[in-house]
């Protein structure tokens, strides 16, 4: 009885733990301070740092995990859109992409197997294959980007 309550207990705990870890898409690490949140269409993506006057707010971390994307385009969309997103959420208006990349997800696996026995010996045969599932996964820096100064004429 003590083995089947300690087998049900590490069940619930592993399913509880792959709950919350699925809800976990998009984190952010705080550097600076945060501003007021902003709409998502405003976040501007920089593959080098801006030419003006920027201040870091944020780490960010997302993948492509729970989005419906199966191409390799679709899951880099998802990316920059999380990206963005949470940019926004913390006031900023930039973001310097430090990459995208690919990043083992899982497996899918199937098999068959046939076994025949008569009289004292047996055979069997089976065949298998599996197949590693990808995501993509994004990080960057959360910028605020201060606004250029009109030059007086």
């Amino acid at each position: 009885m003590t083995k089947f309550s300690v087998f049900r207990v590490s069940a619930i705990a592993a399913a509880i733990s792959l709950v919350a870890i699925a809800g976990c898409v998009t984190s952010h690490v705080m550097i600076g301070r945060a501003r007021p949140p902003i709409s998502p269409d405003l976040v501007q993506i920089y593959l080098h740092p801006p030419s003006g006057k920027y201040e870091e707010i944020a780490l960010l971390d997302t993948s492509s995990r729970n989005s419906f994307s199966i191409t390799a385009q679709g899951k880099t969309n998802a990316v920059m859109q999380r990206l963005k997103a949470e940019a926004a959420s913390l006031g900023a208006n930039g973001i310097l992409l430090d990459g995208v990349g690919d990043q083992a997800a899982g497996s899918v696996g199937t098999g068959f197997g046939s076994a025949t026995a008569s009289g004292h010996s047996a055979f069997g045969v089976g065949i298998g294959s599996s197949a590693t599932t990808f995501l993509k996964k994004g990080d960057g820096l959360a910028i605020y980007v201060e606004p250029e100064q009109i030059a007086s004429r």
